[in-house]
């Protein structure tokens, strides 16, 4: 099986490392001070268990490798529209593409039914009406939904450091448990992942997006930690408040969530002071990824007109800080 990371950073290095370390042959498509490290050390990823290092072919131009058996895209989903249209060398008949992103997919309603069917959501495709975007460069038949329970950093360009889990839930977006799918497990199984197959991907995205709802913006805005977010009264009354405004969306598109946002974040609570991926993009400097996680769930809310006062709040807010950390240290 050939298989390719898209975005070799924190989860596609940690993921793509693995699968190599076990025989199969890789290569990942990254850019700058990755592309090079990629080059010089082949994968890298420190580990409780030790050290791993495995081989890799690396490039920044994707028609050096041509067609995959399976494309494992780990990107950031505020970098995906302007990297989509590079994908296409990699993309045979059947090429299975493994979304393995956070947020909202651009492929989300895409025959899922129900009252977006067809939605095409402007905040994660923004060329999607003009037949130009995302969805226009990867087709929704090789797509594999893909929800990521792995906790990794980057401490320097192609190191890849592991803190927890090793979770990853794969699923058709049409629901069945197909021979692909299966395929596709037993080459992460065999690297040591822990995967689920879901028949219900959707609703599990939507799950995992619900978690990080609100820790992710808030701790980009005030640059705390997910402890001390949920220490302060008012301001995990607030994020519930979010919570409950996405979870009635849920409801209505048919991603019904049964716990409260008080029995889950008792489970964040077990994660400790950790930092969420969007405080280390936001302490880095980097874009955040906002319109997949929170920009996502105001359009659909809008969409079957369930009001979202608390999430065009945190949206407005964290995306203004943003803008002015980036004037402030723009030259």
């Amino acid at each position: 099986m050939r298989v390719c990371v898209f975005g070799a950073g924190a989860i596609g290095g940690f993921i793509g490392g693995r699968i190599a370390a076990s025989g199969v042959p890789t290569s990942a498509v990254a850019r700058g001070a990755t592309l090079a490290a990629l080059n010089a050390h082949g994968w890298r990823i420190e580990a409780g268990g030790g050290p791993v290092s495995a081989p890799v072919t690396a490039t920044s131009d994707p028609s050096e490798l041509g067609e995959q058996d399976v494309v494992i895209l780990a990107l950031k989903a505020q970098t995906l529209p302007a990297a989509a249209p590079s994908i296409s060398p990699l993309l045979g008949p059947e090429t299975m593409v493994l979304t393995a992103m956070n947020g909202i997919p651009w492929w989300f309603f895409e025959g899922f039914g129900g009252p977006c069917e067809g939605l095409k959501l402007q905040s994660v495709d923004p060329g999607a009406g003009a037949g130009t975007g995302i969805a226009a460069a990867i087709p929704i038949r090789h797509i594999l939904g893909g929800v990521v329970h792995m906790s990794c950093s980057v401490p320097e360009p192609g190191l890849v450091r592991h803190h927890s889990g090793t979770g990853l839930i794969i699923g058709e977006p049409n629901h069945e448990a197909s021979a692909r799918v299966r395929e596709v497990t037993e080459t992460l199984r065999a690297g040591g992942l822990d995967v689920t197959i879901s028949t219900q991907i959707h609703t599990d995205i939507w799950y995992k997006l619900w978690g990080n709802l609100t820790i992710n913006p808030v701790s980009a805005l005030t640059g705390a930690t997910a402890d001390l977010i949920l220490d302060d009264d008012l301001v995990r009354a607030f994020c519930h408040a979010a919570m409950r405004e996405a979870q009635r969306i849920g409801d209505r598109i048919g991603c019904p969530i049964e716990q409260t946002p008080e029995e889950r974040n008792k489970v964040t609570r077990e994660l400790g002071a950790f930092k969420s991926s969007m405080l280390q993009d936001a302490e880095a400097g980097r874009p955040l990824e906002l319109d997949a996680l929170v920009g996502a769930v105001r359009e659909i809310g809008a969409a079957v007109g369930e009001p979202t006062p608390a999430v065009d709040t945190l949206l407005g807010l964290t995306r203004l800080s943003a803008k002015v950390r980036q004037s402030r240290s723009s030259p």
